[in-house]
């Protein structure tokens, strides 16, 4: 089997992005952070600390656990 060359890659990329196009779908790319970047982990557990101690956002905690708990396989 004969390997692509980049621009036969980037040819077919164009064709996929094109059709999915003309279905009315947009690409999206998004920088997130890095769950396995040092610090990560500290970071977030801040922040949930932060969140769980304020009392004046717990209406909508309650729908953020609603909504978490509506997704199959969520822990």
């Amino acid at each position: 089997m004969l390997m692509q060359t980049s621009n036969q890659n980037q040819s077919r990329y164009q064709r996929f992005r094109s059709r999915r196009k003309a279905q009315g779908m947009k690409e999206l790319r998004l920088w997130v952070p890095d769950p396995s970047a040092p610090g990560f982990r500290e970071e977030a557990l801040r922040q949930s600390r932060l969140a769980s101690e304020t009392t004046a956002n717990q209406d909508v905690l309650e729908f953020i656990e609603d909504a978490a708990g509506s997704i199959e396989g969520w822990q």
